[in-house]
């Protein structure tokens, strides 16, 4: 995997090859960071299903204030630690958990920014944004990436969340959300 702006723009890290873990493209990245540019700066992140760590770790390079990766596999999550040591990111905090029980949770400290990634065709989306939401993780204005298959549909978001963009790259369905007060309606992304 390589980084592809900021502070370790151009550096390439290792990725352990696991069943279903693949990091989000360079194009993907490319938007999204493209889409988070005026709000990355000093931001809070939280990257479930963290995986590669492609998504985290662009947002540390970048220049979010902190990021806590959650990542289920013992592996894997050994590897991003090595990955955070090698690159020196005192920003970036990685624990070993599984995703659902630590949102089920109330969030002690609720972030600007949320990467949710999951397995392909686990069923983990909807129960992690319902968590999200319910549990007080995400400050009012937060942005929540979303990443799926082309063939599943956008899931339902809370009523007082907007979608901001929606976009598609190969097999990869991709969109933004906004946190709103509560009230606050939806639309349709924009692409």
């Amino acid at each position: 995997m390589r980084l592809i702006g900021g502070r370790w723009r151009g550096r390439r890290l290792p990725v352990l090859a696991q069943p279903g873990l693949r990091p989000t493209s360079d194009r993907i990245r490319e938007t999204l960071f493209n889409w988070l540019a005026p709000s990355i700066e000093g931001c809070r992140v939280l990257d479930c299903f963290a995986g590669s760590g492609a998504l985290g770790l662009e947002a540390a390079s970048r220049g979010a204030g902190s990021v806590t990766m959650i990542e289920r596999n013992a592996a894997v999550a050994d590897r991003l630690k090595a990955n955070v040591r090698e690159l020196g990111a005192d920003q970036v905090s990685v624990y070993r958990a599984d995703v659902l029980a630590w949102l089920a949770r109330a969030s002690l400290v609720p972030v600007d920014c949320c990467f949710l990634d999951p397995p392909f065709g686990a069923g983990l989306l909807a129960p992690a944004l319902q968590r999200l939401d319910a549990g007080g993780w995400l400050t009012v204005g937060a942005l929540v990436y979303i990443e799926t298959d082309r063939a599943t549909p956008l899931p339902q978001v809370p009523g007082h969340w907007r979608w901001l963009r929606e976009k598609q790259a190969g097999q990869v369905r991709y969109a933004l959300a906004r946190v709103g007060p509560e009230g606050a309606c939806g639309r349709a992304p924009d692409g």
